[in-house]
């Protein structure tokens, strides 16, 4: 194969790597600015209020943190992405049918509820061993060249399903005037739409799974020498290497900390900025939709950056530290001045771009690639006892109270997950600098 045909290959497969995550972040943010309706249930005839709304998103994580996440990480480095991630974007695909059918099902809120969060769970696994499949094919197929430029693309792809959720949602789900009842259907057309974009993803997915084969028959042909199968099967001691290395563990701690502070504040952001910077619904749809946004725009850009120049730690550093900012002004800054709500979250979304444009492409050089679908796992696993809690915490907030109160109250929250982030982004920097042969900020390709 000649090597322009090969790259193109590359972008191609890219692209059907793109989809199932783009259709995997609608459907998780799908209710993110629709979370002020579950503040009145009398007004929903699902009957959910913003505590089963909160308990509901929680389900995403339920699964990943009792283990299933590791687990089948350690599968996909056994049997392959091929296998494995067929497996779990299937999985994906199903746990979404189960929750579009709670929606609809018209059962009491206590019963849809349970069906709901059963089908949030096994989405939310399958979600994420997609994602660890997503990111470890990349890696493969990037190797040595352009590699945090590809998976900054893919995650701005998949937060351009997240921007696509909070300006299509709010648009399925037109607003009530109040007193006025949310039926069955109106509330589940977010989900039906979701669905549709996931069995789009699943039938890229199969053309991925045909090309990667392809790739493979193509480096046994003509590619340099393997390890021998000995030296690259996966072993269980293995899982101890990963754990015990100490720059994996700040890279774990850091995306709890900040992921948490972004994706967790997703779920109630319309909640936090409407009655503290004064916005109508409309409006705050598209501040918060600037978070996806931004993203698209800068972590593409973001990765060139780390490609190029190298520096990850310190990227990682200073979007975090932008983050914290972020929730320190939306926190704190003047009440209601709509002004303070864009610009806080245009600092989110800057952070949130650099921060995974820089972590992901280093955990290779920090991890054997045989072990990445572990270490990657592990991360997703970590990541996922924050967004288990959180958000029942927050949601519990809202349901106590409201108003500008209440977003304080969850805005304490954040900031103190953003000050544990900028803690361990520091640590990890500095670690970096004391051992150079690890080449964590060293530019890609050298």
């Amino acid at each position: 194969m000649t090597a322009s045909r090969a790259k193109a290959n590359c972008w191609i497969a890219l692209v059907c790597l793109m989809v199932p995550m783009f259709a995997s972040y609608f459907f998780d943010d799908m209710f993110s600015t629709l979370s002020q309706i579950f503040q009145h249930p009398e007004n929903l005839e699902l009957g959910w209020d913003s505590a089963d709304y909160g308990f509901y998103a929680g389900g995403y994580s339920f699964l990943c943190v009792c283990g299933g996440l590791v687990v089948c990480g350690i599968l996909l480095d056994m049997f392959g992405v091929r296998v494995v991630g067929s497996v779990f974007i299937g999985l994906m695909a199903a746990g979404a049918a189960t929750v579009y059918l709670a929606l609809r099902s018209g059962l009491e809120p206590r019963a849809s509820l349970a069906i709901a969060y059963a089908g949030c769970m096994l989405f939310g696994l399958g979600s994420e061993i997609s994602g660890v499949a997503v990111t470890r094919s990349i890696a493969k197929w990037f190797k040595g060249r352009n590699v945090a430029f590809a998976m900054g693309a893919q995650v701005a792809v998949a937060r351009l399903g997240t921007a696509t959720a909070f300006i299509l949602s709010p648009i399925l789900v037109s607003q009530k005037a109040p007193g006025e009842m949310y039926t069955l259907a109106e509330t589940s057309r977010p989900a039906l739409a979701g669905l549709m974009l996931i069995f789009a993803g699943v039938l890229l997915w199969g053309v991925f799974v045909a090309m990667d084969s392809r790739f493979d028959r193509d480096s046994r042909d003509s590619g340099p020498e393997r390890p021998s199968r000995e030296e690259d099967r996966f072993r269980f001691a293995d899982i101890l290497r990963v754990l015990g290395n100490p720059r994996f563990i700040m890279t774990a701690l850091l995306c709890v900390f900040f992921y948490c502070c972004i994706i967790s504040f997703k779920k109630f952001a319309t909640s936090i900025v409407i009655p503290r910077f004064g916005m109508d619904l409309d409006g705050a749809k598209w501040v918060v939709s600037m978070i996806p946004f931004f993203t698209v725009i800068f972590t593409p850009l973001f990765g060139a950056l780390v490609d190029r120049v190298g520096k990850a730690t310190v990227w990682m550093t200073a979007g975090s530290v932008l983050v914290l900012c972020a929730h320190l002004l939306l926190g704190f800054a003047p009440q209601g001045v709509p002004f303070w709500g864009y610009f806080s979250i245009a600092i989110l979304g800057i952070g949130y771009s650099l921060v995974p444009s820089a972590m992901w492409p280093t955990v290779p050089k920090i991890i054997p690639e045989k072990n990445l679908g572990t270490a990657y796992s592990l991360l997703y696993w970590i990541q996922n006892m924050g967004m288990l809690l959180v958000p029942v915490f927050v949601g519990r907030i809202f349901m106590n109270g409201n108003g500008t109160d209440a977003a304080v109250k969850a805005e304490f929250i954040f900031i103190g997950l953003g000050c544990l982030a900028v803690i361990v982004a520091t640590m990890l920097m500095r670690s970096s600098k004391r051992h150079p042969e690890l080449k964590m900020d060293v530019r890609s390709g050298e």
